[in-house]
């Protein structure tokens, strides 16, 4: 039986035969093309390609999108030490109590007022860095006590300037430590005119009464500065400042200083010896210091001076004046004016309480008319020069609190005020080397800054 053929049949697939033929031609440009269009499509493939990722021996994880993560069990007290690991830790806060102590003040007092534990405060004072500081208490020191309401948590204390008591409560109890309090030495210049006084000058030239003091002393063997000093005398000092914890503290000591008076210059620089021992040289290396000092007291005026015809005010007659007297008020230090040994001490006659001291090369001086003597300077007591042996009085034959001052060679009285004094030892030849070449610089900045008032000098002196 012979079935017709459908036509659709003949459009869905063609035989072999019936199918169309292409030209050659056509084949060809289609190859051209290609070609080209394939090359481009490699480049940018190539350009576009992500880096390559570095392989890891570390095993791979993936996950299915059809299956949830694993997530690893959490230990939470873990989380919550890391935690606090990286908070910062918290100090507690603890009040604080300045105590200063006053005349009559005991610490046990003080803990009492303030209702601080005793135990404490009993503990604290058996330590070895504590007991001096605690028994030798003044007027005046001061405690910074950290506190947990009646506990004690540390407590500090100045020992000086440069040092401090620091104590701690631990665990085990009270520990104590000696602390150091570091300070910074700077050198200061001054320069200073007197029209008046050197007291008056330094104030005005911005100088602590130390530092005058300190001048008036170095000088003190060559210049009277009661009666020696004129008008338009000056002076220049380098001196230290003592800073700590970027503070001005105190003045120190004078380094080097210079002084002008009446035509004459006198230089004096420091010197600390490997003893420790401190001292003022000329820049050749002669002591400025004299074997004595011409008035051993600090004295507001001379009521009376070296005198063989002067009539005496009580006496109302003439009898010589073989000494000098020095008014101060009731009580001020007398110096021994060098180093001696004491020959006499008691009442003598119309001198009242006098002292008399032996010096080398036969030279004695006395002290009359004293108020009280220093208890442990006795008959055969050696002193040194400045060291105080009594006090200023009117004991004896005088009208009011003065000092009258001899001094004596070969038994015969000299004027105190005018007699060539005997020069001190030099520098120790073993030292002479290591102060010239220290004093060098000294001199090079003095001079350096004298360059820069050179202004004011001329200003000053006219």
């Amino acid at each position: 039986m012979n079935r017709p053929v459908s036509p659709l049949l003949h459009d869905y697939k063609q035989s072999a035969s019936d199918k169309p033929k292409k030209p050659k031609a056509l084949q060809w440009f289609a190859v051209g093309l290609g070609i080209p269009l394939i090359a481009v499509a490699l480049v940018s493939t190539l350009d576009s390609t992500p880096p390559q990722e570095v392989i890891s021996s570390a095993p791979v994880m993936s996950a299915s999108l059809d299956e949830p993560p694993i997530v690893p069990p959490v230990d939470q007290a873990v989380l919550l030490e890391e935690a606090a690991a990286l908070m910062p830790e918290t100090v507690p806060e603890f009040d604080k109590l300045v105590l200063t102590i006053r005349s009559g003040d005991t610490m046990e007092r003080l803990f009492r007022k303030n209702n601080l534990d005793l135990g404490h405060l009993m503990s604290i004072a058996e330590l070895d860095e504590a007991k001096t500081r605690f028994r030798r208490i003044k007027p005046g020191d001061v405690f910074e006590v950290t506190h947990d309401g009646r506990d004690v948590v540390s407590l500090y204390s100045e020992l000086g300037l440069t040092s401090a008591l620091q104590i701690e409560r631990q665990e085990s109890g009270f520990a104590a430590e000696i602390i150091d309090r570091p300070i910074e030495i700077r050198k200061r210049m001054a320069y200073g005119v007197i029209n008046s006084s050197l007291f008056e000058s330094g104030a005005e030239a911005g100088l602590s009464d130390k530092v005058i003091m300190n001048i008036a002393g170095i000088f003190a063997w060559d210049v009277d500065f009661v009666l020696d000093i004129r008008q338009g005398d000056n002076y220049y000092v380098q001196f230290e400042e003592i800073w700590q914890d970027g503070e001005y503290v105190a003045d120190g000591e004078i380094i080097a200083a210079e002084f002008n008076n009446n035509g004459r210059t006198i230089q004096a620089i420091r010197f600390i010896d490997d003893n420790g021992h401190t001292d003022y040289f000329t820049p050749t290396g002669d002591s400025v210091r004299k074997a004595f000092i011409r008035a051993p007291v600090d004295f507001t005026r001379i009521s009376s001076n070296f005198n063989p015809n002067r009539k005496h005010p009580i006496l109302n007659r003439i009898r010589a004046h073989r000494g000098v007297d020095y008014a101060a008020p009731r009580g001020t230090p007398i110096k021994a004016s060098g180093d001696g040994k004491v020959i006499f001490r008691g009442t003598k006659s119309g001198y009242g309480k006098t002292v008399i001291l032996q010096h080398g090369g036969n030279i004695t001086t006395l002290y009359a008319h004293m108020n009280s003597y220093v208890l442990k300077v006795g008959v055969g007591t050696r002193v040194k020069q400045g060291q105080t042996i009594g006090f200023v009085g009117k004991t004896g034959l005088a009208t009011a609190n003065h000092l009258h001052y001899e001094y004596r060679l070969n038994g015969v009285h000299r004027n105190p005020r005018t007699v060539a004094l005997p020069d001190a030892e030099p520098i120790d030849a073993q030292y002479r080397d290591k102060f010239m070449a220290s004093a060098a610089p000294i001199l090079k900045e003095l001079e350096q800054f004298k360059s820069t008032q050179t202004p004011a000098v001329a200003y000053n002196d006219q």
